[in-house]
């Protein structure tokens, strides 16, 4: 599969099949994909909590505060990224040009963690709204959590949608 037909093919899913577990070595393939993702100075300020089982029900639920993201609690994976410390020469970067490269950097990982997913076959929801202590707690974690990814194969529910994007014009100028 192309990136472009990645691209085309990924989207937020939102119901999973929990009678069907993650394969090792299509789990361990998203991972890498994250793991190659670029980041400022190569620091990667990020740390991946992989939550299965019990774990992943428990923060699947750190998620479902005030009725959202009920469809969490399906999926057999969840990923935990949590902010970690800047390397020194992006935390000197962030100060003097005053850009959050953490924020960045996570942001890129889980576009590779959840593009190599659909090229697995897998289905990928990021989730922002999520309870921090709770999770810190549960995966045992100093730093702050900043997104959660379920995973997992979608169900007869999870078909393509059409994707419903800006067009071109409003989102590129070109200068020369």
């Amino acid at each position: 599969m192309d990136f472009f037909s990645i691209a085309k093919a990924r989207q937020s899913g939102r119901n999973y099949d929990p009678s069907r577990p993650v394969e090792q070595e299509k789990l361990s393939a998203v991972l890498e994909a994250a793991r190659l993702a670029p980041s400022a100075c190569n620091g990667q300020p990020y740390h991946f909590t992989v939550c299965r089982g019990e774990a992943a029900r428990q923060v699947a639920e750190a998620t479902t505060g005030m009725g959202m993201n009920k469809f969490a609690l399906q999926a057999p994976v969840q990923i935990v990224i949590s902010e970690e410390d800047y390397v020194t020469s992006a935390a000197f970067g962030a100060r003097i040009k005053k850009n959050d490269y953490r924020s960045i950097d996570i942001g890129l990982t889980a576009a590779y963690l959840t593009a190599e997913a659909a090229a697995q076959g897998l289905s990928t929801c990021i989730l922002g709204w999520f309870d921090d202590e709770k999770i810190r707690e549960l995966c045992g974690l100093s730093h702050p959590v900043r997104l959660v990814i379920c995973l997992g194969y979608g169900n007869e529910k999870d078909t393509p949608r059409e994707k419903k994007r800006k067009e071109m014009q409003e989102l590129v100028s070109w200068k020369e």
